[in-house]
């Protein structure tokens, strides 16, 4: 909690000198003395009630005192609001590797499944684009919050050489660029990245290796940082070894990639030695200000994606609780007053008996 007049919380100090004036009052009562000729007339004037009840209406106007003087100094509370126009990036990993069988039944597939399943949980919240690399990067579908013609285009997705993670994130960026004014395409000069907070829009970059051509990751990690865009790098597969194998429909385009046999049931090319380059993807996360997550399996990668969108599509935003304060004082003091006056009012004669 924060204030924005945090010198109001001084006024608190009114609350012993009241009680001062109190004491003061009260001495200066103990030095006038009153004579009364009736015990009848003593016990009509002095009110009823213990001594604790005597003691709860003054607490309770106190705390109130308190609260009020808490609520002028107008305190404000962090609280959780969804983004309404975020825009989020999914960077796919095309290369030939996604054909890996470690992840049954390959990586592309099983990426492929999980970033549908993402997609849709995403269905009426913010936009989403498609960008797939392999050697080289390319948007698939702008920004849209069209659920269907994302689904729709995942399913066309085929294998190529190469891994172009820095192209796929400058790629990214100017896809975000075309529908954030706020965030400036790769070509224009950023500011100094000082802005207040994050941008809303992040890119979540999907692979299983490294990269091996095109501009560097660390240097387009730089770019996006300027530009306040978070990157959230997924490593996805083992490091075990395991034959590439995919079916006919995703590798058509995979033309020249001599060595591949064909047959009934896609390419198979022996086993995948790569690994991920997990020091660069977590240099990426850090520069950006994003997070680095390791997913060996269908599984895990649900779990990661379903995880990210809290994580960029929520932001906190300060909300002035004065009010609540200044009411919970209005209550606490009519309370106290109210209850003084019932238990300190005068109780009646008690009735004698008639004489026989």
């Amino acid at each position: 909690m924060s204030f924005s007049w945090p010198w109001a919380l001084l006024s608190i100090l009114a609350i012993p000198l009241i009680f001062a004036i109190r004491e003061w009052a009260r001495r200066r009562r103990r030095r006038a003395a009153v004579r009364v000729t009736s015990i009848a007339l003593v016990r009509i004037a002095v009110p009823g009630g213990t001594r604790w009840t005597r003691k709860i209406p003054a607490a309770l106007f106190v705390a109130g005192l308190a609260l009020l003087a808490v609520g002028a100094a107008r305190p404000q509370a962090s609280v959780p609001v969804p983004r309404t126009s975020a825009t989020i990036l999914l960077a796919l990993d095309t290369s030939g590797s996604m054909c890996s069988t470690d992840v049954d039944p390959n990586r592309i597939t099983a990426a492929k499944k999980a970033a549908a399943d993402f997609i849709e949980s995403q269905r009426g919240g913010p936009r989403i684009g498609l960008v797939t690399f392999a050697g080289t990067a390319g948007l698939l579908v702008p920004p849209t919050d069209d659920t269907d013609s994302l689904i729709e285009a995942l399913e066309n997705l085929t294998v190529s050489r190469g891994t172009a993670i820095g192209q796929a994130m400058l790629t990214s960026i100017d896809a975000i660029a075309e529908v954030d004014p706020t965030v400036p395409p790769t070509g224009a000069i950023p500011g100094n990245g000082s802005g207040e907070g994050y941008a809303s829009a992040a890119i979540i970059v999907l692979t299983d290796g490294a990269n091996t051509q095109g501009v560097e990751p660390q240097t387009a990690a730089q770019e996006a940082a300027l530009r306040r865009v978070r990157v959230f790098p997924i490593g996805f597969g083992t490091t075990n070894p395991s034959p590439m194998v995919c079916d006919n429909t995703q590798f058509e385009g995979y033309g020249g990639f001599g060595g591949y046999g064909r047959g009934r049931g896609g390419f198979d090319r022996g086993r995948n030695p790569r690994t991920i380059d997990e020091p660069a993807l977590k240099q990426i996360a850090k520069t950006t200000g994003g997070t680095y997550h390791r997913a060996e399996n269908a599984k895990e990668l649900q779990t990661a994606l379903a995880a990210l969108p809290a994580t960029f599509t929520v932001i906190h935003t300060r909300v002035d609780t004065s009010f609540a304060f200044a009411g919970g004082a209005a209550l606490l003091i009519t309370t106290a007053l109210s209850l003084s006056l019932w238990w300190n009012r005068p109780r009646p004669p008690t009735p004698r008996p008639p004489r026989s």
